[in-house]
């Protein structure tokens, strides 16, 4: 449980490492015109996604959608819609989208499997010792806020797009992170679907 711990706090340096080196703030006037023509057909005007495939990305941090977007151009993470869209961004144009996005509200949703509530409850809020699984929320906040250039907001996420990224991690196919390819190789396919059901409902 240290080590995962650990690798958390590296984590967390890496993700803040884009604005501490001193690259400036997007102008999200600026990334609204990118997002009505690049991104709101995936992931909505004002970025809520319709379809569970795509992530919201409404109040999600500045800095972790910059990276992201950093990460899909140099084909750190292996998209090819997603790599082809980066592709066309300029560092400027990345900035601003991730100011537009991080200002917008994130649209409220309930669980739609409730049965599987109270086992994505408990391995959110306290883990699995047995396997050793850490409690999600001490990365990602009691109310799936995250941690502003640390960890990303979880929280009204598509419980069908987070169960993907877990199984993504946990294969180590698209997604590259130390830290959650570790925790998500000790959990269940169970444990997946029911902590990514509880996630979709905190708000």
């Amino acid at each position: 449980m240290k080590r995962m711990m650990l690798l958390a706090v590296a984590a967390a340096t890496l993700a803040g490492s884009a604005w501490a080196e001193g690259i400036a703030k997007g102008d999200p006037v600026k990334g609204k015109q990118i997002v009505d023509t690049v991104c709101a057909a995936c992931h909505g005007a004002d970025g809520n996604s319709v379809a569970s495939a795509n992530p919201t990305l409404a109040g999600q941090h500045e800095v972790y959608i910059y990276n992201q977007l950093q990460a899909f151009k140099k084909g750190e993470r292996k998209n090819p819609i997603m790599l082809g869209m980066a592709s066309a961004l300029s560092d400027a144009d990345m900035r601003n989208v991730a100011s537009y996005f991080s200002q917008q509200k994130p649209k409220a949703r309930e669980a739609a499997n409730k049965e599987l509530m109270p086992l994505g409850a408990k391995i959110y809020r306290v883990g699995n010792p047995v396997t050793h699984v850490p409690a999600c929320m001490a990365c990602h906040g009691p109310a799936g806020k995250g941690i502003p250039d640390q960890f990303p907001r979880v929280g009204s996420q598509h419980a069908a797009y987070v169960a993907k990224q877990l199984a993504d991690f946990k294969a180590g196919t698209d997604r590259k992170n130390v830290t959650m390819s570790e925790v998500a190789s000790r959990m269940t396919d169970a444990e997946m679907k029911a902590v990514a059901e509880y996630i979709s409902g905190l708000r």
